[in-house]
């Protein structure tokens, strides 16, 4: 197992009233164990939107690429655009 280190967080009231609850409820055997599990799940979510920048940055590479090498004429920005926030709206919003 990893070494232990202590620290001291200060939270709102409304935050620190669920981390209580949470083990008040029985999920949980302390307040220690909740900030955990939030960690390890911020850690996930931060690792996906890493990759995520990443493969939108090989794709702007891909385009610019293209552009450089000719193979690439025209395009219609609103279309493009229009196809963006198509995406987006498509997308599932963060917790």
């Amino acid at each position: 197992m990893s070494e232990i280190e202590r620290m001291t967080i200060t939270l709102p009231s409304d935050m620190a009233a669920i981390l209580k609850g949470a083990v008040a409820d029985g999920d949980y055997a302390s307040t220690s164990e909740v900030v955990r599990e939030a960690i390890r799940d911020w850690k996930t979510k931060r690792a996906l939107q890493v990759q995520e920048l990443a493969a939108l940055k090989a794709d702007i590479d891909k385009g610019l690429a293209d552009v450089a090498a000719g193979r690439i004429k025209s395009f219609n920005k609103n279309n493009i655009i229009a196809r963006g926030r198509k995406l987006l709206s498509n997308r599932i919003p963060s917790a």
